[in-house]
């Protein structure tokens, strides 16, 4: 069994944050893959399913980012489960909008949710780093997390969560590599080589096929067709 955490924070005033695009992606996820209903439970809401082969539980906890530990902690106890056995999926500042990575371990860089996970299980669980920019300065970086993503924003986040979704079954297995080609089939898909032509490109037209032939006949030969 594994669990896919996804950080944000609770309620509608943040739904549509920067900062809860983790909660976005295991919306995505369960809404493509058939999961069971959104319940209370672990300070959070869990839904129930399968991805592939394997038993996973989305979890979105309820605790506000900069207490997410508290959830992650007591779900991963319950199940007697592994910090291995954790993936999160958090909005990553030094990422490029649109962009994915997936990491395994290693330090928070001063997410608050991760700093809180740490606490509680460690730093031995896996991350897929969701790309929404950085705003340019430090001081900007509260605002603009806690801010809507904006409508220009709104293509590039739908192929990110889409894509998510359909390599979800890849990540549950383990292949990361599918995993990053599935989404990347959906940010960046490849080009059709089916494209017409530009105009530019079609053979010019055959002069010789528009000038009327050379008439040869001699003065005496015009004169008899005339009377023909």
């Amino acid at each position: 069994m594994q669990i896919f955490v996804g950080l944000g924070n609770p309620g509608a005033k943040y739904a549509r944050n920067r900062h809860n695009i983790g909660f976005m992606a295991l919306d995505r996820i369960a809404e493509a893959h058939g999961f069971g209903p959104w319940k209370a439970r672990f300070q959070g809401q869990v839904a129930e399913g399968r991805l592939g082969s394997e038993k996973v539980l989305l979890l979105k906890p309820e605790t506000f980012m900069n207490r997410s530990g508290q959830s992650v902690g007591e779900a991963m106890r319950f199940y007697k489960l592994a910090p291995e056995d954790i993936t999160v999926f958090h909005d990553e500042l030094d990422l490029a909008p649109g962009k994915a990575r997936v990491k395994q371990g290693g330090g928070h860089a001063g997410h608050n949710g991760l700093r809180s996970i740490h606490a509680h299980i460690g730093e031995n669980y896996a991350r897929v780093r969701l790309g929404i920019g950085h705003p340019g300065h430090k001081d900007k970086v509260a605002a603009y997390v806690l801010h809507d993503f904006a409508k220009a924003e709104e293509g590039w986040l739908d192929d990110l969560l889409r894509g998510i979704a359909d390599g979800a079954p890849d990540l549950a297995a383990g292949d990361t590599g599918k995993f990053m080609n599935a989404v990347a089939l959906r940010v960046a898909p490849p080009r059709s080589g089916g494209a017409a032509k530009p105009a530019k490109d079609k053979p010019a037209p055959d002069k010789a096929a528009e000038t009327p032939p050379e008439d040869i006949r001699s003065p005496l030969q015009k004169l008899a067709d005339r009377f023909r």
